[in-house]
């Protein structure tokens, strides 16, 4: 399995070069999807990650599928235990770009895969749309407000080479709890 690459890595502070839509359905690119999908699944903690952060600089991220199930909660409980085959398919998001953010605003908790084990808050829309390609090469948008909206958010500030902690206040180190 491919490492989740952290902040210290140059691939993180670079721009994702875009992937011509007559290559997505490529056999180079379903591998560089399958790679991102099974090393989000092997972070119980994780709700999206970037192609960059898997060491490729390409203009992808993958949010799981996880968020989507009716028993998904964000905070404490958030990464309960939920049967694989319960879970909706991850959702890949090809050359994103985001069409529309909301001009409401508000300071969120935030982390990331790639900055163990940093959080802080960062000053997101409220609402986003994202018009991009799925693995198939066919092009759709999609609209959030809350988790996904923020989600969006950070993922493509990824593609940009652009990480939370670049712009979040009150960073902190919170450790994982070994008993938990």
């Amino acid at each position: 399995m491919k490492e989740i690459v952290q902040k210290e890595n140059k691939v993180l502070h670079e721009i994702a070069k875009e992937i011509p839509v007559s290559e997505i359905s490529t056999p180079k690119i379903k591998k560089v999807l399958k790679e991102m999908s099974l090393a989000l699944k092997s972070q119980s903690d994780g709700v999206a990650i970037a192609a960059p952060q898997i060491g490729y600089k390409l203009s992808i991220f993958v949010v799981s599928g996880k968020i989507f199930h009716k028993d998904f909660v964000r905070g404490e409980e958030a990464f309960k235990e939920i049967p694989e085959k319960e879970i909706p398919k991850d959702i890949v998001f090809i050359n994103p770009k985001i069409s529309k953010l909301s001009k409401e605003k508000e300071w969120l908790p935030e982390g990331c895969l790639s900055v163990r084990w940093l959080y802080g808050k960062t000053y997101r829309s409220k609402k986003a749309t994202v018009t991009a390609y799925d693995e198939n090469g066919k092009k759709f948008q999609r609209g959030a407000s809350g988790l996904l909206a923020q989600i969006f958010q950070h993922e493509t500030d990824h593609l940009k080479g652009i990480l939370f902690i670049d712009h979040a206040k009150d960073i902190k180190e919170e450790l994982p709890n070994k008993n938990g």
